[in-house]
């Protein structure tokens, strides 16, 4: 079976989910797999102003996002909408669609609405026979992500499959797998012997402070709130931001940038204040990490927390950044409490989500 996991390099999240595919699938040994970004197969000038257009967007004019986000989810937007993205990506996709036409998959794995897109138009003309499953990186659902020609899709969660069926996807091509996660997240290595390979103090709480992959929200605020915590920040691709905060990098503040060790930093952690992105969320999810919101992008993000929050497993908004550090404040002197926050988070938590695609195949 020649399979192929595709993704697009805009945010962390959609490019995380296809690796722990890829590398789920590799491990089985029994299938020819390929990972490819989607966007090496457009134009130059698309390759490079679809991340920065997002990224401009969700960090300088998140308004503007959250309302273009919403309108395009608008089902009497539809009709223009689907029609104006064909041909947009009809446009800047060319070379993705001679791609997949010349190596004829038997099933494409997708984890971006924008390779989901251009593989069911290459079904529906009859240019490929691929299955395709289309793998759902959010809680919650944008119309954008469904699409006429897909066979399967996998969701986070019973709210997500939910969506799905309402926005119109046959009930038996759903299937909740969960968010798919990098399969160390679900290990459970030693929390004493792990900080001090880390450098860090054994018997103080710790707070993770994660910004997401841009390195977003009021980071030295949060510092001086949360004196007397330990604390690790993890600035992501945000250079300007790791900085400007590494002044502050002291015995109980530990400043990092990109890190590829964000499951043992949850590991060593007792909670984590976090941008709520699909894959941050699942990843703590997996870990039982209690978490606080900060920073959400109008969207994808808020309605990440209002899905959680209906399961019990967050509170229904971001929080304000002096609640926040009330709650940890809480949450340290309270261990009770703490424990029953990770019983909360049994029915979201997906450690075997990766499995439960590759059983599909």
């Amino acid at each position: 079976m020649k399979i192929l996991v595709i993704y697009a390099t805009a945010g962390a999240g959609h490019k995380k989910a296809a690796e722990a595919v890829f590398n789920g699938i590799k491990t089985q040994g029994r299938f020819e797999v390929r990972l490819v970004d989607s966007l090496e197969y457009t134009n130059p000038f698309f390759k490079k102003m679809y991340p920065w257009g997002y990224t401009f967007l969700v960090t300088r004019l998140p308004w503007a996002w959250g309302l273009l986000f919403g309108l395009l989810d608008k089902p009497w937007t539809q009709p223009l909408v689907r029609g104006i993205r064909r041909i947009y990506n009809g446009c800047n996709t060319k070379p993705l669609e001679r791609f997949l036409i010349d190596e004829q998959f038997d099933v494409v794995i997708t984890t971006h609405f924008m390779s989901a897109e251009v593989s069911a138009y290459l079904k529906r003309q009859g240019k490929i026979k691929s299955k395709i499953i289309c793998v759902v990186t959010d809680f919650d659902v944008h119309r954008i992500w469904v699409n006429q020609g897909i066979d399967l899709y996998t969701g986070a969660c019973a709210f997500t499959k939910e969506k799905l069926v309402s926005l119109g996807v046959a009930e038996d091509k759903v299937f909740v797998t969960g968010i798919p996660t990098d399969s160390k997240f679900a290990q459970q290595p030693d929390k004493r012997v792990l900080k001090e390979k880390l450098g860090l103090k054994d018997g103080i709480f710790t707070v993770l402070i994660a910004t997401g992959s841009f390195g977003m929200g009021p980071i030295e605020e949060l510092i001086q709130l949360l004196q007397g915590f330990q604390l690790i920040i993890v600035c992501g691709h945000n250079k300007e931001l790791y900085e400007r905060l590494k002044p502050l990098n002291k015995e109980n503040v530990h400043i990092m940038g990109l890190v590829h060790n964000m499951d043992e930093l949850m590991s060593v952690s007792d909670a984590m204040v976090t941008k709520p992105g699909g894959l941050s969320i699942s990843e703590a999810l997996v870990k039982k990490l209690p978490m606080l919101f900060f920073s959400a992008i109008p969207g994808q993000e808020t309605n990440n927390i209002r899905v959680l929050s209906s399961y019990g497993a967050g509170r229904p908004h971001q929080s304000p950044l002096a609640e926040i550090a009330q709650i940890i404040r809480q949450w340290a002197q309270d261990p009770a409490q703490l424990e029953a926050l990770r019983s909360s988070m049994n029915e979201l938590s997906k450690p075997h989500a990766v499995a439960g695609i590759i059983a599909l195949l």
